[in-house]
């Protein structure tokens, strides 16, 4: 029980320091697609540090809620984190909260994250949360529809048991988990705000959704959101690895195989990063109306999969 626990909290200080660096990397690989001069691996780290060193500037009528919605949104991304298997699927804390409660830990960031962004009654908040309102909507049952098929196959909720069974099946190509992992990525663009549903670089209003929420936040407020949102992208991308590639994550009780897990978490995480940035330069923003059918469809083949797996079992 001890190991699990030092191994359950190894995994979250883990994806909570490398979660940056994911997406230094994933803006290093866009860059290069794009062909501009790509900023070092490093550059989200170096912007927290400077985030971190100013005064903070808040509106004179910014309630108690502005001042806490960060801390609050950093701590359940970290708890989700924590809930994911990584590197060893021993997570002795999992039966407390399961894949379903993932979800709504997600949520409940989301929903502090939009009040704070109604608090200040700026436009752009107001703006940016009900459209941020508009895609949790429609992702989230299609995120709760890929659970239930995986928690279909292996007859449970809790994510290591999961990973388990589906790590020890034999490799075939099941046409349930096939459209799961399409509705899945679909929904992970969605909810890290990446093209094609949101651009993280723009700042026009037309267009823009989590960036609204976060014009008005600064300094160490500002550093925790942008942390907390690489740590999102970095616990979507665990998630996504445990579900549809669970293998070369260490079993329960064999601690030998944690070197190799790591080194595969690695090149899985470099991998995964390259084909976001391959995606994202070649696809372009769908208008905001249209994004109710990207994620509809999502909700599909979310809803396909799961009727795959009772009609063929698979």
């Amino acid at each position: 029980m001890t190991t699990g626990i030092l191994l359950q909290i190894a995994q979250t200080l883990a994806a909570i320091l490398l979660a940056p660096l994911l997406m230094g990397w994933v803006n290093q690989c866009r860059a290069w697609l794009q062909g501009r001069s790509a900023p070092p691996i490093t550059q989200p780290y170096r912007t927290l540090r400077k985030l971190f060193h100013k005064d903070a500037v808040i509106a004179h009528n910014a309630s108690p809620l502005f001042r806490f919605a960060p801390y609050m949104v950093f701590a359940c991304m970290a708890l989700a984190a924590g809930l994911v298997p990584t590197i060893a699927n021993d997570l002795p804390f999992s039966p407390a909260a399961d894949a379903i409660a993932l979800v709504g830990v997600f949520a409940l960031a989301r929903v502090f994250l939009a009040l704070a962004a109604m608090d200040i009654g700026t436009s752009f908040g107001t703006l940016g949360a009900r459209r941020e309102m508009l895609v949790a909507f429609l992702a989230e049952p299609a995120l709760l529809m890929v659970f239930f098929t995986a928690s279909l196959i292996s007859q449970s909720t809790e994510l290591p048991t999961i990973v388990e069974t589906l790590a020890h099946k034999e490799f075939v190509l099941y046409p349930s988990m096939a459209f799961a992992a399409v509705a899945f990525w679909m929904v992970s663009t969605a909810e890290n705000a990446r093209i094609p549903v949101d651009n993280p670089t723009t700042h026009l209003e037309l267009t823009m959704i989590h960036e609204a929420m976060i014009l008005e936040y600064s300094a160490r407020h500002l550093a925790l959101i942008e942390w907390a949102v690489a740590l999102k992208l970095f616990t979507y991308s665990a998630l996504g690895i445990a579900l549809f590639l669970p293998w070369g994550i260490a079993p329960q009780g064999e601690l030998n195989a944690l070197p190799l897990a790591v080194l595969a978490l690695v090149a899985k995480m470099a991998v995964g990063g390259a084909a976001l940035s391959l995606l994202e330069a070649i696809s372009a923003k769908v208008r905001l109306f249209r994004a109710p059918e990207f994620l509809g469809t999502a909700f599909l083949l979310g809803v396909l999969g799961m009727l795959i797996h009772f009609l063929l079992e698979v």
